[in-house]
């Protein structure tokens, strides 16, 4: 039994180990994808703006330009892991707006229908950013460099 606990403990141990790098590659990416696509709202805003009336939301226009470098500087960022847990937690508020006006039935199906929520594309884009929101950065983010250089100065 020993052997079995001491075998487990060592597993634990390596995914733990992982999860630095992981939470670093979910930023990345998801940083990315966050930036670009804030990138092309910004470039696009005439077409943004329009499908933001359609979804009538306030001040379509000026809320097209607001998303868009919500999600350009907050994906740019989320990537480098800089206020990663008040940027993550900005996105997620963006993206719940985001996955609630233009795919309402898919975020009320997370019960009902979860398939239908899962392929919403909002859906990923929100996650990224609640996992990150709850998870933090990781260990491999200027955060925790800075928390580092600054924590002997708090002693």
């Amino acid at each position: 039994m020993s052997k079995l606990v001491s075998l487990y403990t060592r597993a634990v141990r390596a995914l733990n180990a992982l999860q630095g790098p992981l939470l670093l590659a979910i930023r990345l990416y998801w940083g990315w994808q966050f930036a670009t696509d804030g990138w092309g709202k910004l470039f696009h805003l005439a077409r943004v703006g329009a499908y933001f009336a359609e979804l009538n939301l306030p001040a379509p226009h000026t809320t097209a330009l607001f998303v868009s470098l919500i999600e350009l500087a907050g994906g740019i960022l989320l990537a480098a892991g800089v206020g990663t847990r008040v940027v993550s937690l900005v996105l997620f508020v963006n993206m719940t707006v985001a996955f609630w006006t233009a795919e309402k039935d898919a975020f009320l199906g997370v019960f009902s229908n979860p398939d239908k929520f899962q392929g919403a594309d909002a859906y990923n884009y929100w996650f990224a950013a609640l996992l990150i929101l709850i998870l933090g950065p990781g260990w491999i983010a200027v955060d925790t460099l800075l928390k580092r250089r600054l924590a002997p100065a708090r002693a």
